[in-house]
């Protein structure tokens, strides 16, 4: 689905916040930094990929209300919409 530009370039510097999260995790785990301070990072990466997964979810859910047959002609069934939010939740 056509999530529209100003969408996908949000999501898109989510992303790319988060993966210089994991690239900083990486540093950190090489460096041989502390237990306690690799763990928050994680938390916080993990955090920040669910949070993008909801984002992302709620704007395709919204371009399925609004288009419902379209929606379901695109395999987008409300079990299915069910289904990609309980992985996400």
């Amino acid at each position: 689905m056509d999530l529209g530009a100003e969408s996908n370039k949000r999501l898109l510097a989510r992303l790319r916040r988060i993966e210089g999260q994991v690239r900083g995790l990486q540093e950190m785990i090489g460096d041989g930094r502390e237990c306690r301070d690799v763990v928050y990072q994680i938390a916080a990466a993990r955090n920040a990929l669910g949070q993008l997964g909801v984002r992302y979810l709620t704007l395709n859910l919204k371009e399925c209300l609004s288009d419902p047959e379209q929606a379901s002609a695109m395999g987008y069934s409300e079990e299915t919409l069910v289904e990609l939010f309980a992985k996400i939740a």
